[in-house]
C-alpha cells in the first residue's frame, strides 16, 4: 500500500499507519481496521510532517512506528484521539503534547520479548563459536577451524532484567549456564525469584565470560573504557538493546588487544547518525557480528505488536479503556 492509498469504506473515520511493518506478518490487521469501519491510509515510517499534515487533518487514529511525534505533528491532528505507538519506546512522542490535547498513547509492551531473546541467544553462539567466520572461510576454500566455547560451561552476565533479559535468562538455565543480573529497578529477592544472581554493575567485566546488554539508552555509555578494563580476557559482549550503551571507539580498541573476544549486536551507532563505526573495520571482521536491528522481526512478534495496537486503538475509539496506556513520563 503506497502512502496515497487508502483501505476501509468511502467517509469512515481515518485511522493513520506509519510503521512500515503494521499487518506483514500472518494476520490481516489492516482488514480487521476496515471491517472495524475504519478507512486505513499510509503515512511515511520518518514521520516527515509536509507528508504527513494532510494525512493528519482527518485523523482520529494513528498507529505510529519509531518516528518522531512532536507537538507540531499533534497541532496538524486536530481529530486524533489516540496515538497506538507500534512498539515499546515512547522517547519520540512528545507525551506532554499528546497529555495536554486529550490523546491517549498506548504502547505495546511485551510484544517482542520472545523475538529478542532468541536473537540475543543467537548472536551469543555466533560470537562464541565464530560462525560467521567460519562461513566465510569456508567459501573462500579454507577449512581451518577456530576454538570457541560451550554455552553452558560459562558465567554470564545480564545488564537489565527486564523483560527481555529475564527471557534471555530462561534460555541461559536451558543451556546451563550461570546467570548473574544487575538492574537497579528490581531488588535481590525479586532478581533471585527469576533465576538469576544479583549483582552491582561494576562486578560484572571480572565474573563474566558474555555479558548480554538489555538495559535503556539515553545516558553516558554503560561499556566504556573504564568499565572494559575490569574485564576478563576473552569477555563476549552482546548488545541487542541500544547502540548508546557502548563506547564503539573503545570497545574497538578492547577488541585489538584480546581484552574483549568478541561483540555481537543488533544495532552500530551509524544507524542514527550515518558515517562509519570503527566496530565495522576490517581487522575486526572476525570478532565482529551485527545484524540489521532485526531483533524485533519475527512473524510472531509482527502479529502480537499489530494485535496490540488494534486493540488498544479501538478500545478508545468506542469509548473504552486501552489496556497499554502511556502517560507522561513513559513506560518501561
Amino acid at each position: 500500500m503506497s502512502v496515497t492509498e487508502r483501505i476501509g469504506p468511502a467517509g469512515g473515520r481515518s485511522v493513520l499507519v506509519t510503521s512500515r511493518s503494521f499487518s506483514s506478518g500472518s494476520r490481516d490487521l489492516l482488514g480487521e481496521l476496515a471491517e472495524a469501519g475504519l478507512t486505513v491510509v499510509r503515512g511515511p515510517a520518518d514521520h516527515r510532517l509536509d507528508a504527513l499534515r494532510p494525512l493528519l487533518a482527518g485523523t482520529v487514529g494513528w498507529i505510529a512506528g519509531t518516528g518522531p511525534v512532536t507537538e507540531a505533528h499533534l497541532s496538524a491532528a486536530p481529530r486524533l484521539t489516540v496515538l497506538a505507538r507500534y512498539g515499546v519506546g515512547v522517547d519520540a512522542v512528545d507525551l506532554e503534547a499528546a497529555a495536554a490535547r486529550g490523546v491517549v498513547v498506548t504502547n505495546t509492551p511485551g510484544a517482542n520479548t520472545e523475538a529478542v531473546a532468541d536473537l540475543t541467544i543467537g548472536l551469543l553462539l555466533a560470537a562464541l563459536r565464530g560462525i560467521p567466520a567460519g562461513d566465510r572461510r569456508v567459501r573462500s576454500g579454507s577449512w581451518t577451524i577456530s576454538r570457541g566455547r560451550e554455552l553452558g560451561a560459562l558465567t554470564v552476565g545480564i545488564v537489565g532484567f527486564g523483560r527481555i533479559g529475564r527471557a534471555v535468562g530462561r534460555r541461559l538455565s536451558g543451556f546451563g549456564a550461570t546467570v548473574l543480573a544487575y538492574d537497579p529497578m528490581l531488588d535481590a529477592e525479586a532478581i533471585r525469584a527469576a533465576g538469576a544472581e544479583p549483582v552491582e554493575l561494576a562486578e560484572l567485566p571480572a565474573r563474566c565470560t558474555a555479558i548480554s546488554l538489555h538495559a535503556p539508552g539515553g545516558g553516558r555509555p554503560l561499556v566504556d573504557a573504564d568499565w572494559l578494563a575490569g574485564a576478563r580476557d576473552g569477555l563476549i559482549l552482546v548488545n541487542s538493546a541500544r547502540a548508546d550503551l557502548v563506547d564503539e571507539p573503545a570497545l574497538a580498541a578492547a577488541l585489538r588487544s584480546g581484552r574483549v573476544a568478541g561483540y555481537a549486536a543488533d544495532t552500530l551507532d551509524t544507524e542514527s547518525t550515518g558515517g562509519t563505526s570503527p566496530l565495522l573495520a576490517e581487522d575486526l571482521a572476525d570478532k565482529v557480528v551485527v545484524t540489521p536491528h532485526l531483533g524485533a522481526q519475527t512473524v510472531e512478534a509482527i502479529d502480537r505488536m499489530g494485535s496490540l495496537a488494534v486493540a488498544d486503538l479501538l478500545a478508545v475509539l468506542d469509548g473504552g479503556t486501552p489496556t497499554h496506556p502511556v502517560r507522561v513520563g513513559g513506560s518501561r
